[in-house]
């Protein structure tokens, strides 16, 4: 078994990305993922065009969004409103480990789709489900997107400077967020069911996962009643901060604890004066003049280029990197060297490099083995292998419109 999780089945019947990237997750790792989705319609995201200023649409009318979101599946289309198409649900989870949903609870009740009904075809059944805002209180039952969990959860107002209003994260970090959450909670149900034979319903949410991120902001406000304070980066610590460099490029500084690097500090700036400036001299001497010396330390890291700043720094082992875009990430060798970023063989876009599985097994390898697949790619192929279907009976449901 190459593989962690070869012979591992699992249904996709969610959308968009919280939820669904989670199973392209399991995907990297070896399960057989199958995405149901409706017929001639498919999930929405497959028409996802741009969000906000961000084009989405690449080569072979595919959404670049989709692509992420369902790498290494097959899809599946089948009209749950049926009956027929109900049965066919059945009939796969039947033969499935996990099923996954972010349809909201009133949408699973008329499909017939809740944990309950389907553990009674599948007892040991891994029922993943993913929400906006989580499996009890007021708002149980409403529907959310990624941005909605960075607003409610803190997240906005952890980002950007002091005295600046909320702040938006880039799209998709906590539907992204949300995906590894829910990975990790399937792949924990898994290994309880190994042990005791028990399936179980795994529920997860944008909210949830976006306060996850948030853990010591959010432990620091309940235990002390105070927020972490947004960063300033003018008076903010001088050696955990970042600096522009004479090729207008940035430096990133966490030089932690400060009194352990402090003396090496001065020397690779060549201003060893500044170890014994009674100004700075001391842990709360360096906190409380923290505007005085990023000034300072501001004017020194102009007189040099970044590249150079790196390389002395190396020479002094104080902590420290580039400020890179993600533009830039193809072009580290520390990305490339340990695969990162990875050369793939896209069917409609030819080689490209994608984000590869950031972590490594001894034993077993993981990462993208599939693009997206075209919409109903694989229906016969599934229904006849795993649904028991014959060729017969998949025409009779193609012209009664079920799949």
């Amino acid at each position: 078994m190459n593989r962690p999780l070869e012979g591992i089945r699992a249904l996709d019947c969610g959308i968009y990305h919280a939820g669904p990237g989670g199973l392209a997750i399991l995907g990297d790792l070896g399960a057989e993922v199958i995405k149901i989705e409706q017929p001639k319609v498919g999930d929405p995201m497959r028409r996802l065009w741009r969000v906000g200023g961000v084009p989405l649409h690449i080569a072979g009318d595919r959404s670049l969004f989709f692509e992420g979101a369902n790498r290494n599946k097959k899809s599946v289309t089948v009209d749950l409103k049926t009956d027929k198409g109900n049965e066919i649900l059945h009939r796969l989870v039947a033969e499935t480990d996990v099923l996954l949903t972010n349809m909201r609870p009133k949408a699973l009740e008329k499909l017939r789709m809740t944990y309950p009904l389907l553990r009674e075809t599948k007892p040991d059944l891994i029922y993943a489900s993913v929400s906006a805002f989580g499996p009890k209180g007021p708002d149980k039952d409403r529907g959310g997107f990624d941005y909605l969990g960075q607003a409610r959860s803190g997240f906005m107002y952890s980002m950007g400077e002091a005295d600046t209003p909320p702040v938006v994260c880039q799209f998709g970090i906590i539907d992204q967020a949300t995906a590894i959450m829910v990975s990790q909670h399937i792949l924990t149900a898994l290994y309880v069911r190994e042990r005791t034979g028990k399936g179980q319903e795994v529920n997860v949410s944008i909210l949830g996962s976006a306060m996850s991120l948030l853990y010591f902001n959010v432990l620091i406000a309940q235990l002390t009643g105070g927020e972490v304070p947004r960063p300033r980066r003018s008076t903010d610590q001088a050696m955990r901060n970042y600096y522009r460099c004479k090729d207008d490029r940035w430096i990133m500084l966490t030089l932690t604890p400060p009194g352990r690097y402090w003396s090496s500090l001065c020397l690779a700036l060549g201003h060893p004066e500044l170890e014994k400036d009674p100004r700075f001299d001391t842990d709360d001497g360096r906190w409380q003049n923290a505007r005085e010396l990023v000034s300072v330390l501001d004017a020194v890291f102009l007189t040099r280029s970044m590249d150079s700043w790196l390389k002395t720094f190396e020479e002094y082992d104080l902590l420290c990197c580039a400020v890179q875009s993600v533009s830039d990430l193809a072009k580290d060798p520390q990305v490339m060297e340990n695969g990162y970023l990875v050369d793939f063989d896209h069917p409609t876009l030819g080689k490209v490099k994608i984000p590869g599985y950031t972590a490594h097994f001894s034993e077993n390898s993981a990462g993208t083995i599939s693009a997206s697949p075209d919409l109903g790619e694989h229906t016969d192929e599934v229904l006849m292998e795993i649904g028991g279907y014959t060729e017969r009976e998949i025409g009779a449901l193609r012209e009664e419109g079920v799949i």
